[in-house]
């Protein structure tokens, strides 16, 4: 018999480096004031379709984020939101990741360089 695959649920997606940069970027651009489509695509220099998914994957993430009157706004303040982040190790979210991050191995000073990397 052979098993049932189960599907990942989507706040456990896997994402690349440049992806969990840009949900940051996105979520600290949403935080400052609300924001057209137009202006969150220019900034971040991505498309439509992009910009969608990356929507779509902070919602999955439980970062509400609300069309009012054509501008983009999100529900709660960005920054008790970016710690729900997904990290490249879909395992993890950035605030999990920050935590432990915090001693003094090997696997600590890489862990520490990769949230680095996401948050500039």
């Amino acid at each position: 018999m052979s098993k049932k695959r189960t599907m990942p649920s989507p706040s456990t997606k896997a994402v690349t480096v440049e992806r969990a940069a840009r949900l940051y970027r996105l979520l600290n651009l949403l935080g400052t004031e609300p924001r057209t489509r137009s202006v969150i695509l220019q900034r971040l220099r991505i498309d439509i379709r992009t910009f969608y998914r990356d929507l779509e994957l902070l919602r999955d993430c439980g970062i509400e984020v609300e069309l009012i009157g054509r501008k983009y706004t999100l529900v709660s303040k960005a920054k008790q939101l970016v710690d729900a982040l997904p990290l490249p190790d879909p395992g993890l979210t950035l605030g999990e990741a920050k935590i432990v991050s915090k001693g003094r191995t090997a696997a600590h000073t890489k862990l520490r360089k990769l949230v680095k990397q996401i948050t500039g």
